[in-house]
């Protein structure tokens, strides 16, 4: 059976060369899933107002929300390392109200850390974070949170300013004590040189395959919705329409009367049931 996964956990499989498999998850049912199959980490990702509350972008999700769904994968989870994701303006305004909140995260829901999004001007912040005890993962690239001011959900490093803009955001948040880091949109190339120069792990989304680790939405990689997909994902399996085959089948099953059969139903003693029906047509 496997230990806890924990920082040190990561930090050997990132010594050894050994990938790290990252997924989201947002409930008690999809955490005991992945634990089950040994994901190394589970992010509870504020990319659940998107796939879970129909929102249109990360920006209005709150902290209650968030611990809230929190709460659930943890108790879903055994042995994945849990980290929660710190939702807009919960760590931007001041660094005492940032470790306030990323402290709600350790004692109320029990992640084992937390990630927030930005580089160099986020390096106070998230020094103020760890030496509150808590770990941090950083996020650079493309930053959903700040969407508004990248001009949509576009591609980062492209150009070999903006690519050196990205690794000195790198360096930043290794340097400011970040366990990992996430690298979301980013050329294929610029990930490998920047995961090269670090010691700590990457984590890739849409940044190809040097990195340290990949991560994946949930409900992206196992097709439980219909919207369009950025092209880094890949599905694993299309259970949107298996649902619904399920769900046609059970709605013509009850209309025709096949289910519930008998073998659905509870039974009863002739005697008893003959008593009850004597007394209620007396």
């Amino acid at each position: 059976m496997r230990r806890k996964t924990t920082i040190l956990t990561l930090q050997k499989m990132y010594q050894d060369n050994r990938p790290i498999s990252m997924v989201t998850a947002y409930d008690f049912t999809a955490a005991r899933l992945a634990d089950s199959v040994e994901i190394d980490i589970i992010l509870v990702g504020d990319s659940l107002g998107m796939v879970m509350m129909g929102l249109d972008s990360t920006v209005a999700v709150t902290m209650d929300e968030m611990l809230h769904h929190c709460r659930m994968v943890v108790r879903g989870n055994a042995t994945a390392f849990v980290i929660g994701d710190m939702p807009f303006l919960s760590y931007e305004v001041s660094s005492a109200e940032a470790v306030r909140n990323a402290g709600r995260f350790m004692k109320e829901s029990g992640v084992d850390a937390v990630k927030l999004e930005g580089g160099r001007e986020m390096v106070e912040t998230i020094r103020a974070i760890i030496r509150a005890g808590i770990p941090v993962m950083g996020h650079i690239g493309l930053t959903p949170q700040s969407v508004s001011k990248l001009g949509g959900y576009r591609v980062q490093g492209k150009s070999a300013e903006s690519a050196q803009a990205l690794l000195d955001d790198a360096y930043a948040l290794q340097n400011a004590g970040c366990f990992a880091v996430v690298l979301e949109a980013v050329p294929a190339p610029v990930a490998a040189a920047i995961t090269e120069r670090l010691n700590i792990p990457t984590i890739g989304i849409g940044a190809g395959g040097s990195t340290s680790g990949q991560v994946l939405v949930w409900h992206d990689m196992l097709g439980l919705h219909d919207k369009q997909l950025p092209r880094f994902v890949k599905q694993y399996a299309q259970l949107g329409n298996a649902i619904k085959q399920a769900l046609t089948q059970y709605r013509e099953d009850v209309g025709t009367g096949d289910f519930p059969a008998v073998e659905h139903t509870y039974p009863m003693p002739q005697e008893e049931l003959d008593k009850f029906l004597s007394a209620i047509n007396s």
